[in-house]
């Protein structure tokens, strides 16, 4: 582990530990450190570390990380204590393990399954694209259903039983502290795949689920979203922004839409294929058709909406979060906000303006009711009208 000072205006101090994981099939050096703002920045400044949505961590590729480059320019920032044996161990052990050209030498949950279980996995891979799945589900069950099989490496497909998973679930995901999310979505995978198969000892109907957390969705008050948007100088990216939260559109939805999706005359956004495969409707005011037009003459897109430094070409994933990285930053403000909350905020203020919960489900695209209704517990309209009894007392 590491002992992290930071020569910084804030005189902070945190634990880095390093440890070998698969973030799906890609070997990583997984980061483990409690949350501090600043160490991310650090991070994301100083190395290539990125976010791991499937393990919930920040990691950098096997293949990319290089110790010596890692302290050296990580080291413009803090100082590494020279007293810790271990951290050297770990440096040392990672260096030793990459090969010539930066790979890292296949041991443990890193050696590739048998062919059998590649050629399994190449069927169920074509089998859910030819279902019209999502290209994201694909990848995420296919990445959950690689680090299954790699667990159990030395068993055949046929002969891992539900005490298999129960083993997994205990000495990976729960041993390394993953997420509830994780292990759901390795129950979806298994189900799915599994139901397929004949003559196997998994039994799909007994699976049973991790019990389910009920975390609040992130919201940001009316005054952050304005200074996130107004720290957009480039009217590409603050125009992008601003439809997430004017619309409540999820990231995918938003990089999906076509000049041809804007029903101006009828103040409409057709949103084609969103979550679940659904299309649907969403209101857009005047005030942001306005502003629609004027990035249309700006910058003419051809195909979609938001193009990409390529004409045609679809405004990509990454760069959209860079986008609002950057924005964060300019505008100063420290919490881990995503594109996502820009979403949850739309649904919370609408719901503290009096719209009906009702329409809120249907303006998010939510099958079920119960979704939406998670919004009522972070509304601050009724919750400040609230008096507490401490307040009649006098201390």
């Amino acid at each position: 582990m590491y002992r992290l000072k930071v020569n910084h205006m804030e005189n902070t101090q945190a634990d880095i530990e390093l440890r070998y994981l698969l973030n799906g099939t890609e070997p990583i050096v997984q980061l483990i450190f409690e949350y501090d703002s600043l160490l991310i920045r650090l991070l994301k400044a100083h190395t290539n570390a990125r976010w791991s949505s499937l393990l919930q961590c920040w990691y950098i590729p096997c293949n990319e990380f290089h110790p010596e480059k890692f302290k050296r320019d990580f080291g413009r920032d803090y100082y590494l204590h020279a007293n810790s044996a271990h951290a050297a161990a770990i440096l040392r052990s990672v260096k030793g393990r990459l090969t010539a050209n930066g790979k890292i030498r296949p041991t443990g949950l890193f050696a590739k399954p048998d062919p059998g279980k590649d050629e399994k996995m190449r069927q169920f891979r074509d089998w859910m694209v030819s279902k019209r799945y999502s290209e994201r589900t694909v990848k995420v069950y296919c990445d959950c259903l690689t680090l299954f099989f790699r667990f159990f490496r030395e068993k055949k497909i046929e002969e891992i039983g539900n005490a298999d998973l129960v083993d997994f679930n205990n000495r990976y995901i729960l041993a390394n502290e993953y997420s509830a999310t994780l292990q759901n979505q390795v129950v979806n995978a298994l189900k799915l795949f599994y139901g397929r198969l004949e003559g196997v000892k998994l039994e799909i109907e007994q699976l049973e689920r991790p019990r389910r957390t009920h975390v609040l969705p992130n919201v940001l008050s009316k005054e952050e979203v304005l200074r996130i948007l107004r720290a957009c100088i480039n009217n590409k990216h603050r125009t992008m922004l601003c439809l997430i939260y004017a619309c409540g559109l999820r990231r995918g939805e938003l990089l999906n839409l076509k000049p041809l999706d804007i029903a101006s005359s009828r103040g409409l956004l057709n949103i084609r294929q969103g979550k679940g495969n659904k299309d649907r409707i969403v209101p857009i005011s005047e005030k942001t058709i306005e502003m629609l037009r004027v990035y249309y003459r700006m910058y003419h897109p051809k195909v979609w909406l938001f193009e990409g430094q390529v004409a045609g070409r679809q405004y990509s994933e990454r760069s959209l979060e860079l986008v609002l990285k950057h924005a964060l930053e300019v505008a100063k403000i420290k919490k881990p906000v995503t594109l996502h909350w820009l979403r949850h905020s739309y649904a919370t203020h609408l719901l503290e303006n009096g719209t009906d919960l009702r329409y809120i489900q249907e303006l998010l695209g939510h099958k079920s009711s119960k979704t939406t209704e998670i919004y009522t517990h972070v509304s601050t309209r009724s919750i400040q009208k609230i008096k507490s009894p401490f307040d009649d007392i006098d201390v």
